[in-house]
């Protein structure tokens, strides 16, 4: 009988595709969808599953994208709604998916997931511009600077985060400051910025309707 990895690897399974939920794990052997076991859909009777829908399709990836950057229904419709006032209403919401706190801080290697990176952004251990800031969800703009509270605890943890996440380098369009721990938004990210393999037309559609 399979054993049972949790439901961020059921989550993982479902979509076809790692989300990176259990952090630096999912970047090891150790991770489920690595196993030959695990090469199928969930389920009993996954591989006898039918031809998806239209329907199911485009819903399959736009819930991919929500459990990717963790935000709930609620906060996915509300920048959908920001990103469709752009001509490229796709790359708009992926962009400004990519610019939110918590994913910021997790590319940035300062926590080992995005799960992890949000709850330090709430618990209050990072500065946006010198002030302290307790909401994941803030987009960050070109030329902002998120910093390391001046307390012993925060760099502990953002130490042994980091040691945890060495493998990971920020993107380009971020700069880390390697001494003082104080990153930069040099740039706003683009399309080629974004590493989920997703196609955001779908969503558009699936949310246009």
């Amino acid at each position: 009988m399979a054993r049972y990895t949790g439901p961020s690897c059921r989550l993982c399974r479902r979509e076809g595709m790692k989300l990176y939920l259990k952090g630096t794990r999912c970047e090891t052997a150790k991770c489920a969808m690595e196993r030959q076991w695990r090469n199928q859909p969930p389920g009993q009777h996954g591989l006898s599953h039918g031809k998806p829908s239209e329907y199911a399709v485009r819903l399959r990836e736009k819930q991919k994208l929500r459990r990717y950057y963790g935000v709930l229904e609620r906060q996915f419709r509300r920048t959908f709604s920001e990103a469709a006032k752009e001509t490229n209403t796709g790359e708009a919401l992926l962009t400004l998916m990519e610019r939110r706190l918590d994913n910021v801080v997790y590319r940035l290697g300062f926590a080992p997931s995005r799960p992890a990176a949000r709850q330090m952004v709430c618990h209050g251990h990072f500065l946006l511009n010198g002030k302290r800031v307790t909401i994941s969800s803030i987009t960050v703009k070109s030329g902002d600077v998120i910093k390391l509270r001046d307390r012993e605890a925060t760099k502990k943890l953002v130490e042994a985060n980091r040691q945890l996440s060495s493998g990971r380098t920020p993107p380009q369009w971020l700069t880390l400051d390697e001494a003082t721990l104080e990153a930069t938004v040099a740039a706003l990210p683009t399309r080629e910025d974004v590493s989920i393999q997703i196609d955001e037309q779908l969503i558009v559609e699936f949310c246009s309707r």
